[in-house]
């Protein structure tokens, strides 16, 4: 019984003295600095604005579910604005969005670039001949042929390497963040000919070719230009959670129309949880 009272007055003494080592030390030590990414901000489309997830802040369908707002709780992150807008091209983004970058940027995010291949065209009619529309073909065709055009030219590799640049120059302290596009429909195999499987090849199709696009111009500002730029893929992020699956991240039948292929709030908690494991928000 002795034994047994005096382990517990020593294991009350060792508490007592781990608690008065605890006090003295926060109180004679300064409290240790949070390390921040200052003034973050994010440009882009409705991709980075947030459209499809909802509740929307104005006319540019900027959502409190948008990425870059998830990021705003983190304590690493001082968040400056999102300035993002939805239907927004690359050039709309060097023409509108840049005056919220300065000196003292510390990161910019952007989501750009499916604008530029006509993406409401090609989802609108497309889409629609996918799911039994064949008046919609002619108006399908001609989008497919504009956004291929745009890819096979060179002329979106140049709009984002240009738009690239024009942020490094806005923010020459800024870490530039890029990133890529989800695929809307899970990649399927080959072989099969139904309407809306050769939507699905095509969408596949177009979602590597438009990701594998910013990613080789973002490459060239790094590499070529000494920009500290780097390119985030999410399309694994979103494997398994494309349109029509049990459990999609991606809406498809929204009654906001204009929401529709476009990432609900779990979605942008994907892209999130990409640009996060690949140490966007680490200082």
């Amino acid at each position: 019984m002795a034994t047994t009272t005096v382990r517990r007055r020593r294991a009350a003494l060792a508490a007592g003295l781990a608690t008065l080592t605890m006090v003295l030390g926060f109180a004679a030590g300064p409290a240790e600095a949070v390390a921040k990414i200052n003034y973050y901000v994010a440009l882009g489309d409705s991709y980075a604005a947030g459209q499809g997830a909802g509740p929307y802040l104005d006319g540019c369908f900027r959502s409190e579910n948008a990425y870059s707002e998830l990021a705003d709780e983190l304590k690493s992150v001082k968040f400056a604005s999102n300035a993002a807008c939805s239907g927004k091209t690359t050039q709309d983004v060097v023409n509108s969005q840049l005056g919220q970058l300065n000196r003292k940027t510390g990161l910019v995010t952007i989501t750009a670039g499916g604008n530029n291949l006509g993406f409401g065209n090609l989802v609108s009619y497309c889409g629609a001949v996918a799911f039994g529309s064949t008046a919609a073909g002619p108006a399908c065709q001609a989008a497919s042929a504009y956004a291929e055009a745009q890819l096979t030219s060179g002329q979106l590799y140049a709009d984002v390497l240009s738009m690239i640049q024009s942020v490094h120059a806005a923010a020459p302290n800024a870490r530039i963040v890029v990133t890529g596009y989800p695929y809307l429909f899970d990649p399927i195999a080959g072989g099969r000919t139904d309407a809306l499987a050769v939507f699905t090849y095509q969408a596949t199709e177009l979602a590597n070719n438009l990701d594998g696009t910013i990613a080789a111009a973002a490459t060239t500002a790094a590499i070529g230009g000494g920009i500290n730029v780097d390119y985030v893929d999410v399309r694994k992020a979103f494997a398994g959670h494309g349109v029509l699956t049990p459990d999609p991240w991606i809406n498809l039948g929204s009654p906001v129309l204009s929401d529709n292929f476009h990432p609900n709030a779990k979605g942008y908690q994907a892209y999130f949880t990409a640009l996060s494991a690949a140490g966007a928000y680490t200082p």
